[in-house]
């Protein structure tokens, strides 16, 4: 018996850094791209505070009330994300670009990989893998991260505990814990979802017996 694709899998990765930071994820098929931006948000930890637009097929969608005051005058006009849904993309292989945080410019790329019969029409969206922590925001950037990868692999360096305080004083690049993404990822469409200021710290190990 043929069973309609109710949903579809993606994988998000962040553009300019290396090695990569990613994440798979499998949202509703009626989403649209509203749906979609907040998801990516609390898949990456992203504190969405910031602009933010998706370029598909050299066109710009986001919120066009917010995305109007941030852009100049001769910018591209955005239309409306929420007129676009997930499954207007009708075929596996498509890749498309979300950007958020014009200042930082934090470029993702999304790749379409699959579209799903799930035996129950999901109602939430959820991450099933990823990798490494995303950078912390306001850091200025893929430049930016690299300098400040560099202050914190170096407590010698006369900006390590100042720099230390402003992350809370704990990050490590590899970082990424399945369980909590996919928790954050499940609530992403929830009202006032708040999103963790920093990178939860390593338990201490418990001494032996």
């Amino acid at each position: 018996m043929f069973t309609y694709p109710n949903a579809l899998q993606i994988r998000v990765s962040v553009d300019g850094v290396e090695p990569a930071i990613w994440r798979r994820l499998i949202l509703p098929l009626e989403w649209n791209l509203g749906q979609l931006h907040l998801v990516i948000q609390a898949a990456f930890n992203w504190w969405n505070y910031h602009l933010y637009e998706f370029r598909i097929g050299g066109l710009s969608y986001g919120d066009p009330e917010m995305l109007e005051d941030g852009r100049a005058a001769d910018g591209p006009r955005s239309f409306d994300q929420q007129e676009v849904r997930l499954r207007d993309f009708r075929e596996p292989g498509i890749v498309f670009t979300y950007v958020y945080d014009f200042g930082d410019n934090w470029h993702h790329t999304i790749e379409i990989e699959k579209f799903l019969p799930l035996d129950e029409p999901p109602r939430q969206a959820v991450c099933i893998a990823g990798a490494r922590a995303r950078p912390p925001e306001d850091v200025g950037g893929t430049s930016g991260y690299e300098e400040f990868l560099e202050i914190m692999a170096d407590p010698q360096h006369p900006e390590y505990a100042a720099t230390k305080r402003w992350c809370g004083g704990h990050f490590d690049p590899e970082w990424f814990d399945l369980k909590l993404t996919d928790k954050d990822v499940r609530a992403a469409l929830k009202p006032n979802v708040r999103r963790r200021q920093h990178q939860p710290k390593p338990k201490a190990a418990k001494p032996e017996a």
